[in-house]
């Protein structure tokens, strides 16, 4: 990807606005609410979330804007895919907890990563319930989801549909199987065999 400003002369855009050629199309990097206002735009009632702001620096104070939202797992691959049109996001992980009967995934995307002060942080909840904890895999658009997909597949439980390499990455394949280490219902039988409380080990 080559990052310039478009055009000669004069910009027909904000002293702020940031343009620049992606895959030879024009792209100009949005605040929070504009970006918050297209996404609603593009999926209405299916999305529910809000922008948050927040001030950083010390001498030049610079406002950030962070995209808070929820969506259903049949529509989380339409938005992955949508937001890839406008720029290929950038996923910094997905976080996950037990909360209770489903299981909460949050994935943490940026737009316009790269491009100072303009970076938007987009967080994306998706709930999966525990009798059918199903997702469809990301990394057709973005392949470097894989190790984090993988991750909440052996610490959490779910299931990845599609994805291309279902391996462990952090814990051993002599785990009993059901056996989570995130989940909050596991045996507490199990539990004692599997865990290690180090304190009183003097470790």
């Amino acid at each position: 990807m080559v990052k310039r400003r478009v055009g000669m002369g004069p910009s027909p855009y904000k002293d702020d606005d940031v343009t620049y050629a992606y895959n030879g199309k024009k792209v100009i990097a949005v605040d929070g609410d504009e970006l918050w206002r297209k996404i609603k735009e593009n999926f209405g009632d299916e999305v529910e979330g809000e922008v948050k702001t927040f001030t950083a620096g010390v001498k030049r104070k610079k406002e950030y804007k962070e995209i808070w939202l929820k969506i259903s797992r049949e529509r989380f691959h339409d938005l992955v895919k949508w937001m890839n049109e406008i720029q290929p996001p950038h996923l910094a992980v997905a976080s996950g907890r037990d909360a209770g009967e489903e299981i909460e995934l949050i994935y943490h995307f940026s737009l316009f990563y790269g491009i100072r002060g303009r970076e938007i942080s987009v967080n994306v909840k998706v709930s999966l319930p525990k009798n059918d904890p199903v997702i469809d895999t990301i990394t057709d658009v973005i392949p470097g989801a894989l190790i984090t997909e993988r991750e909440k597949q052996e610490m959490l439980g779910i299931k990845v549909r599609n994805i291309p390499d279902p391996r462990r990455v952090f814990t051993s394949d002599e785990l009993p199987e059901g056996y989570y280490p995130w989940r909050n219902d596991n045996d507490p039988e199990v539990e004692k065999e599997v865990v290690r409380d180090l304190s009183k080990e003097g470790l």
